[in-house]
């Protein structure tokens, strides 16, 4: 079994882990502004969200023979009496599983940046501060606590480039009305909603060109091609969501910290804690089924008004798979390297990857035109975000100790 020993190993396994975790969603939101249903995309994100963590299970937890009791390989664990700790992991799992899924809908709502700014910094706040006392502190707190602080100014930083965004586009929908001839503004219940005739669906404007990032007729283009429709309706929606997925994303790192750690003392005695392999082969199982389980209802009894599927529907859908299966792998791979950096450096300096709003931003822009054509004091409040993302992710890493190898009882 490979074990990541040192500081350097830890940081080197955070870095990659947070490149794959800032990138896949960039994936899944590709998707859906393309018009697959989100219950065809999960799907398929899931299946190869569960290879990364057999591959990981087989090759890192399977190299070299062990002659440690305390540190038994993949396979050899499999027939410990182990169950508190697999029970641990299983429960990060279904967190995860379900934060996954609740940011896959916030991101049509909010947006992707905020969805990760806001989800990111509910973990970090609540997951680290678990994390910190369930690791008998062995990171530095002078350190640790004010990367969770920076954590906090880019949240605010995060909302309030959300909402001067967000005013932006409703003063670009607005000034459609008088730029283009063709588009329709009407209001029910207080809500202006916007929508297109026939010569703008195909995402030409006005001079019959491609609609250009950040104008009226990329907005309504969008709303016209992406699966889940936006305009109209509340974006408290999305927040809900997206609070709800930092909520369970706080949770997961914990579970698996008491899974791989038993600071509960749940084991029997002379019992060895599981090893970070096998503890993310269960976690990995568990995310899988309630995904599945979820995704397939979703495809008959579809949430936020979606249009219904069908098992055989979705098993002819091959538009994107491919985009899909990445996105699993990229998770997958990057929430094995964040345990096993955690493992060695302890998890609440791994935290440090919810920083994954500084590669998802990037993506935002470059693939989505998040923010193009905005104003200055969007622009800057975006610039500021970035920049206290980037203090917070140097911060907790330099927080990070060196776990000390217990034995078991």
């Amino acid at each position: 079994m490979y074990l990541v020993d040192g500081k350097a190993g830890a940081i080197a396994c955070m870095l990659l882990s947070l490149l794959f975790l800032g990138t896949w969603p960039a994936f899944i939101t590709l998707l859906e502004r393309r018009g697959r249903l989100p219950q065809h995309t999960y799907l398929d994100y899931t299946i190869t969200n569960l290879v990364a963590a057999v591959i990981i299970a087989f090759t890192f937890g399977e190299i070299g023979h062990s002659s440690n009791p305390d540190r038994p390989n993949f396979i050899d664990q499999l027939s410990q009496h182990n169950l508190s700790s697999v029970l641990f992991a299983m429960l990060g799992g279904i967190f995860l599983s379900l934060g996954n899924l609740s940011s896959q809908y916030a991101f049509a709502f909010v947006g992707l940046s905020v969805t990760e700014v806001i989800s990111a910094s509910i973990c970090v706040v609540i997951g680290t501060t678990l994390n910190y006392f369930l690791d008998d502190k062995i990171n530095r707190a002078e350190i640790l606590f004010p990367g969770v602080g920076c954590f906090l100014i880019a949240v605010f930083l995060g909302s309030a480039v959300h909402k001067s965004n967000a005013k932006d586009n409703e003063a670009k929908l607005t000034g459609a009305s008088h730029d283009y001839g063709n588009v329709m503004k009407t209001e029910s219940g207080g809500k202006q909603t916007y929508a297109l005739r026939d010569d703008l669906e195909t995402g030409t404007d006005a001079s019959g060109k491609k609609a250009k990032f950040g104008t009226a007729g990329f907005l309504i283009e969008l709303e016209n091609k992406r699966a889940i429709k936006v305009f109209g309706r509340s974006t408290l929606i999305g927040l809900a969501l997206t609070f709800f997925a930092g909520l369970c994303f706080s949770l997961f790192s914990p579970s698996f910290n008491l899974a791989t750690n038993d600071q509960w003392h749940t084991l029997k005695d002379g019992i060895p804690h599981l090893s970070v392999y096998t503890a993310f082969f269960y976690f990995s199982i568990s995310s899988f089924t309630i995904a599945t389980v979820l995704n397939l209802s979703f495809l008959y009894y579809p949430v936020l008004n979606l249009p219904k599927s069908s098992f055989k529907a979705y098993l002819m859908d091959w538009n994107g798979r491919g985009w899909a299966f990445l996105a699993g792998i990229l998770c997958g791979f990057g929430n094995g390297l964040q345990f096993m950096g955690g493992q060695a450096a302890g998890y609440a300096a791994a935290d440090a990857v919810q920083a994954l709003p500084l590669v998802s931003t990037f993506w935002g822009v470059v693939l989505f035109g998040e923010y193009r054509r905005s104003s200055r004091r969007t622009y800057i409040l975006l610039v500021s975000m970035l920049a206290m993302f980037a203090v917070a992710v140097a911060i907790l890493m330099a927080s990070s100790g060196q776990r000390k190898q217990v034995k078991s009882a």
